[in-house]
């Protein structure tokens, strides 16, 4: 299992812009849960199921206007 924080810049004040919701909703497209926190935004999953959520989550973040994807993963024990 991987924890997984990601940023998507630049950062809009106030509510999340497309080009993270979009990031955000590629994610959930894997049937994952994504929680927003104060610092990043946060799921966890198998390795296979990060992979391909990672993938996607660059490609639409990027698509919709980011200018800078920040992803950290560590394995977690479950």
């Amino acid at each position: 299992m991987l924890h997984v924080e990601f940023t998507v810049e630049p950062f809009v004040e106030g509510q999340p812009g497309p080009h993270v919701r979009a990031a955000v909703a590629a994610v959930e497209a894997h049937g994952i849960t994504v929680e927003f926190g104060p610092f990043a935004t946060e799921f966890e999953a198998d390795e296979t199921t990060v992979s391909r959520a990672v993938s996607d989550l660059v490609r639409e973040a990027y698509a919709n206007g980011a200018t800078h994807v920040t992803v950290h993963m560590e394995k977690i024990d479950v």
